[in-house]
């Protein structure tokens, strides 16, 4: 089978339909499976998804293991040569999986790519855009809201100017949308790193593409729709930051030496 869509999903019943939909517009002529991992959403998703979708192959958490876990449950029964993972409030352009699948079947040095993300009137996405790898200075002025005061501050690190028309490598693409090689993850043993609850576990993704000798692309070949972070908007302020800056420790003690991530650890 030459694709395997996995779509983790926590109150996403609003938004799961057109996604679904979407992917098969997208998918016509090509032999594919969608997995949905739920995570336990309190709205009835996975009841939704299991009554209105039975092509979809769901598995029903009975607690919320967060996105990376979720993600690699996904994988373990996923059968593609290639992994999409697509976040529930993607919206597909038609015939737009097998474009780019034949892109990255024809770049055996790419490992991950991301394509173009645009909002529902078709404008680029300047969030749901690449970025370069955080450094423990940006990232220690986002936790103390810096940036807030001296907003040029991050240019760098959210690659602001950037060409959306240009195809071109980068760092990191943002996890909505992540086209993985399957022989990529199975060098890694996982699709994500399980040590990551939420947040953080993309861009680590990327950085581990990059380790293993492959590349990550974005292209604008095909362009999908972002409705950017349906279900954190779910989840108050306190439990966001908590979490982000849990991932971001996680992420610095992985890839930096002790006494840079002393740093946040303090923070």
């Amino acid at each position: 089978m030459p694709l395997s869509l996995i779509t983790v999903t926590w109150n996403s019943k609003e938004k799961i339909s057109r996604q679904i939909q979407s992917v098969e517009k997208s998918a016509v002529g090509l032999d594919y499976e969608e997995i949905i991992v739920d995570n336990a959403s309190p709205d009835s998703t996975a009841d939704f998804i299991k009554q209105n979708f039975p092509q979809v192959k769901l598995i029903a958490n009975q607690q919320n293991l967060g996105f990376a876990a979720a993600n690699n449950q996904g994988l373990q029964e996923a059968k593609g040569d290639f992994i999409l993972f697509l976040n529930p409030d993607m919206q597909l352009e038609e015939g737009s999986l097998s474009k780019i699948l034949t892109w990255l079947k024809n770049q055996p040095k790419v490992g991950l790519v991301g394509c173009r993300l645009v909002n529902e009137k078709g404008e680029d996405n300047q969030e749901a855009g690449p970025r370069r790898f955080p450094t423990v200075l940006n990232q220690l002025a986002i936790i103390f809201k810096i940036h807030k005061i001296f907003p040029r501050l991050l240019n760098n690190y959210l690659m602001k100017g950037f060409d959306f028309n240009q195809e071109q490598e980068v760092d990191s693409v943002r996890g909505s949308f992540m086209l993985v090689r399957r022989e990529v993850l199975q060098k890694l043993g996982w699709g994500f790193d399980p040590r990551y609850f939420i947040w953080f576990e993309d861009v680590d993704l990327c950085r581990e593409v990059w380790r293993l000798g492959y590349k990550v692309v974005y292209t604008p070949i095909i362009s999908c729709v972002d409705l950017i972070g349906q279900s954190f908007k779910q989840r108050d302020s306190f439990w966001k930051q908590k979490n982000f800056t849990k991932s971001m420790l996680v992420y610095f003690q992985k890839w930096e030496p002790w006494y840079k991530w002393l740093w946040v650890a303090l923070a």
